[in-house]
């Protein structure tokens, strides 16, 4: 499959923002299909973890508990492309950070998990400087 394209790198300060963007179709001109699409990053040294999470068709929204209230994920329908909008940024979030989606819309789906998501991004970095 084609990967996703993340975009919206960058190096900000401690307390600065950012937003990433996923566009659902990473191919011009193909339509395609996503039950939800996640947002996942991975520090230096670390595993990658769960930011958050937006069904399509409902907009329901999913987020790590550690970034509810700083980093939104939004879905916009007329380009098809998945926002993360993140605020007050720490050191901490520090990590690449990568696009996911599912195109399966049957069986249990849980968003913190990245079985749930058949297609990946190549990842975008985010660097916060204190």
């Amino acid at each position: 499959q084609v990967p996703l394209v993340e975009s919206g790198e960058g190096l900000v300060e401690a307390g600065g923002s950012l937003r990433l963007s996923c566009p659902i179709s990473p191919v011009s001109g193909r339509t395609s299909r996503a039950f939800s699409m996640g947002w996942f990053r991975q520090a230096p040294g670390k595993d990658r973890e769960f930011v958050a999470a937006i069904v399509w068709n409902t907009f329901r929204t999913y987020y790590a508990d550690s970034l509810k209230g700083r980093f939104t994920i939004s879905g916009e329908n007329a380009k098809n492309t998945v926002h993360l909008q993140m605020n007050s940024l720490k050191p901490d979030d520090t990590a690449v950070y990568y696009c996911a989606r599912r195109t399966q819309f049957y069986g249990a789906y849980s968003p913190a998990q990245e079985s749930s998501y058949d297609s990946w991004g190549q990842g975008t970095q985010v660097t916060v400087s204190s």
